[in-house]
């Protein structure tokens, strides 16, 4: 699969400089920690389940998670798990000219589920990348992650073909929130996913019941970021488990709940100059009225601190945060020049552009990042924008 890979030949030549390459479930856990980008999450319920993975696929979705926890009721969770049995039994019939499949993974609630759903999958678990772990602290962290490797006997590591399965954990426990007792969860968090280090494919912000335990919820004229609890709390989860050392893992961004209009009460936060010709205007315009200014705003405001993907809950999110994921020409220009060879013993050098200075060891981290994010989302021609990417992407 790849991202952007729903574009025509003919558009993907006209807006990349370097396309996206392309990544398997059984690429490095690195390459996919990264490409994951919009994770498109999906009640277990659905009845068309596996139509609408397929149909996802076919819009740009390439990493999905098949829910059992939050967003369904108590009472469907016996249904729930039926009906993912019969839609991945129904996905691995399949014919080969079939759209790739996005990654998949099963958000639930206990360990125990964990193996009882491998045992029951058969075949089907071939098409399964892992699990998201939900409410996720050091002593439920590790009764998850022991579930998830008993469980791989040896029916199932033969229905894998030998590849092993990834956990996501989402952060999301009051224990986070609460002052007194954040670093030393942190702390406890940090060493059970180190222990799992290589099945822990990324940490994802669990926002909403983090907001929960205050009683809060940002409006669509905020970001996350623009409520200070929430905010420090993404803030010290980077600072502990995102470093750029090589200790850290990679980090989601947390979930834009809106995707319908609502009553506006601040100004809009999308500039009129990058929309101003041809049909972006009403780009603009349709961006505003369903409150995308505010996500867009976040999804930049989650690379600035730290985080990389986002959770998604209505298809409208993906291809904005797959559009502003592309590295444009400028930061791909800067971090080819900071990573050149026969600047490796450090210094200053004017960027390509004329418009900044690179400290080559300074911004070497960075620039590793930014190629690795250029590898999956490619690079953007020099005279294309966001704008561009995104119109493109709805176009299909």
């Amino acid at each position: 699969m790849r991202h952007f890979g729903h574009l025509t030949d003919e558009v993907r030549a006209n807006v990349f400089h370097q396309e996206p390459g392309e990544f398997s479930v059984d690429s490095p856990a690195r390459t996919l920690a990264v490409a994951l980008g919009a994770t498109l999450y999906c009640p277990a319920t659905r009845p068309k389940l596996a139509e609408d993975i397929v149909k996802q696929a076919g819009r740009g979705v390439v990493s999905m998670v098949l829910c059992l926890e939050d967003s369904i009721d108590d009472a469907e969770v016996p249904g729930a798990e039926e009906n993912l049995i019969r839609q991945f039994a129904e996905l691995s019939g399949l014919g080969p000219g079939t759209t790739p499949l996005p990654l998949l993974f099963i958000r639930v609630r206990t360990p125990e589920q964990i193996v009882d759903l491998l045992n029951r999958f058969g075949s089907g678990v071939r098409l399964l990348s892992g699990f998201v772990l939900p409410k996720f602290t050091e002593e439920r962290g590790g009764a998850f992650l022991e579930a998830l490797m008993s469980a791989e006997n040896a029916q199932v590591t033969e229905a894998l073909g030998g590849r092993r399965l990834f956990a996501m954990p989402v952060l999301e426990s009051p224990e986070l929130m609460h002052r007194e007792t954040r670093t030393d969860t942190l702390s406890g968090i940090s060493r059970i996913v180190d222990k799992y280090r290589e099945r822990v494919l990324a940490l994802r912000l669990g926002v909403t019941d983090l907001c929960s335990a205050y009683g809060l919820r940002r409006a669509p004229d905020m970001t996350a970021y623009d409520v200070q609890l929430i905010a420090s709390v993404i803030a010290d989860v980077v600072n502990m488990l995102g470093r750029a050392d090589g200790t850290g893992f990679t980090i989601t961004g947390p979930v834009w709940e809106y995707f319908k209009p609502h009553e506006r009460m601040f100004k809009p936060q999308l500039r009129i100059s990058p929309f101003s010709s041809g049909r972006a205007e009403a780009l603009r315009t349709a961006l505003i009225e369903h409150h995308m200014d505010g996500l867009l705003r976040e999804i930049e405001l989650d690379r600035a601190n730290g985080l990389q993907g986002k959770t998604c809950i209505h298809p409208t999110h993906v291809a904005p945060v797959h559009a502003l994921s592309v590295v444009s020409h400028e930061e791909f220009s800067d971090a080819v020049d900071i990573l050149e060879p026969q600047r490796c013993g450090g210094g200053v050098v004017r960027s390509s552009y004329t418009n900044k200075m690179n400290e080559v060891k300074p911004h070497r981290a960075w620039a590793e990042r930014t190629l690795r994010r250029a590898e999956v989302f490619g690079v953007a021609r020099e005279d294309v924008s966001f704008v561009e990417l995104l119109a493109a992407s709805l176009r299909t």
